[in-house]
This record gives structure tokens, sequence and C-alpha cells, in this order.
């Protein structure tokens, strides 16, 4: 049965609804009352009601049309079918804007037809979008992608930029500790590691990593390097995003996050420069294995070809 994403919340929520007594056996479940409710058109309400009918959940009378009669087990087996959450539709439309099939300009309407959302999930996802910066508002209505990297090998260049500014930030004269912030990334990275990784989503994985390198950068004083790494972490966001779908490979990286943590305020920076250059080398090899071996493609999205101006300042 494939189903979109609305069809799919709507109907494991009516289920639940069934389940928890508030649509009793016999119940009418009628289109335009249940549609309203859920804020949604009769039309993915009417499929819903269709896919519970064919599971046994609902039974459909002609011409009076879709009452509440759970066979047995059919609410059980509901209860199975895999529920589209908002982080795995966040990460549908990363893969659909680096597989080229979101458009450059956008509305949350057309996100909702693209990908079967709600009203409610698409203004969710594009309120998200804009504070992570990865869309912007277009002059006068809707929404444009920025420039973002999309092929293993732009990601690559990407990870050698930073092997060149990042260390030398440490080793800048101007570099002084943001206690505040050192501590903070701490225990971040220290509870990365005793969770083992357990849970964490990749971008929130992504959210802690990139503060962490930020917050290093930031201490060196120094605008251009400041500046340059920021650039670099809105270009790279969505491969990262594919690049740790297994989260659980990175605990090894916090670990090496807490030893720079640790070298700095020893007092070491050049062992810690040396520390964080080997840091990125393993991580960069890492990550682009993993988005080789998932297929991206070469050929960048519509308008997403001058990502490398991007870096030009």
């Amino acid at each position: 049965m494939q189903l979109s994403t609305l069809t799919t919340q709507l109907a494991l929520d009516i289920a639940v609804m069934i389940r928890d007594g508030r649509l009793p056996r016999g119940y009418h479940l009628r289109e335009e009352p249940l549609a309203r409710q859920f804020a949604v058109s009769r039309s993915p309400l009417r499929e819903a009601l269709k896919a519970l009918s064919d599971v046994g959940v609902v039974v459909h009378h002609a011409n009076r049309g879709f009452f509440v009669e759970p066979r047995e087990g059919s609410l059980e087996a509901v209860s199975q079918w895999p529920r589209e959450t908002e982080e795995t539709i966040y990460h549908s439309i990363a893969e659909k804007r680096l597989s080229g099939e979101m458009p450059q300009h956008f509305t949350e309407a057309d996100l909702s037809r693209l990908l079967g959302l709600s009203r409610a999930q698409a203004s969710r996802a594009t309120a998200r979008m804009a504070q992570e910066g990865w869309i912007e508002p277009r002059p006068g209505y809707g929404w444009t992608f920025v420039p973002v990297l999309t092929t293993p090998g732009d990601f690559a260049g990407s990870y050698r930029f930073r092997l060149a500014v990042e260390p030398a930030a440490l080793l800048e004269p101007t570099f002084v500790i943001d206690q505040e912030a050192f501590d903070r990334c701490r225990r971040e990275q220290e509870l990365l590691i005793a969770s083992d990784m357990r849970g964490v989503d990749p971008v929130e994985l992504f959210r802690l990593g990139s503060s962490f390198h930020e917050t290093l950068v930031r201490c060196s004083g120094n605008p251009f390097f400041i500046d340059a790494i920021a650039r670099i972490t809105r270009l790279r966001r969505l491969l990262e995003y594919r690049a740790m779908v297994e989260t659980r490979k990175f605990v090894d990286q916090a670990r090496q996050h807490v030893q720079i943590l640790d070298l700095i305020e020893a007092g070491d920076r050049t062992e810690a420069a040396n520390v964080l250059r080997d840091h990125l080398n393993q991580v960069r090899i890492v990550k682009v294995r993993v988005l080789e071996t998932k297929g991206s493609q070469d050929r960048p999205p519509e308008n997403s070809g001058n990502a490398k101006l991007e870096l030009h300042f």
C-alpha cells in the first residue's frame, strides 16, 4: 500500500481516536467535519478512510459512507505503519533538494503538494529551514533555496579548506579562550559520548559539531577565519545531513572534540591544532565514503551551480 505522508498521518490519527474510544464502534465518519478537524481537504481524508477500510478498521457502506467497525487485530496492524515524524519529513526535503526533485523556488503550498504534507507540517518545515539558513524569502511571495554543496567532490573540497583554516585559527596570536563557550561545548560532547550517540538525530549532531568548530574559530579573533567557516557551514549543511544518517559512527569524533578542548585549556595549542587537523581529515574520509556509497549526484540542482561563489569575499 503506497500512501502519501499526509494520508498515512490522517489514517494513523483516526486509528488512534478509534483505539482510545473517541470514535466508538458504529460511529459514522463524515468527511466534512473530519476534514475541518484536521484542517485538510476532503481528498486525502477520503484516501485515509479507504486505507483504513482496506485493513478492516472501518467499513464502507455504499451511498452511506464509512463507519467504525474494527476487525480483531486491525488496529494493531495499523499501529505498525511507519509514522512520518517532523525529523523524517525534514530529512526528506533535504534529500529531494540534493537529488534535484525540489525546485529552486517554491511556496508552502508547493511543499504540501510535492510531499503530501498538511498545511501545518509544511509551515513548520519551512520555518525550520529558514531558521537554519538554507532557504530565504523571495521578494514578494514564496521561498528560494540558497546555494549549497551537492557533490561528494565539492564536499571533500570544503573539508580541505577547513583543514587549511581551522588548525591555523588555533595558532592565531589573538586566540583567547571563551570559557563559557568551552564549558558548554564540553558538556554537549560529553553527553554525546555518554549516550553512545543513541537516538541522536543527524540535524542535532550537525548543530553540535558545527557549534564546536565555530567556537574554536571565533576564539581566534580573526574575522576573516570566522566569516569563512560560517559560510562553509551553510554550504555543507545538506550533505552533512546525508553523510551522518548513521550517527553512532561519530562517537570517536566527540571524544576527539573533548581532547582538543583539553589541549587548548592546558596551553598546548600547537598539539591541539595537530589533533584538529587529523580529526578533520578522518571525518572527511568517512563522510565522503558515505556520500559516494549513497550515490550522491554529480549534477547540482537547478540554479545551485554558483555554490562556489559563496566562498569569495
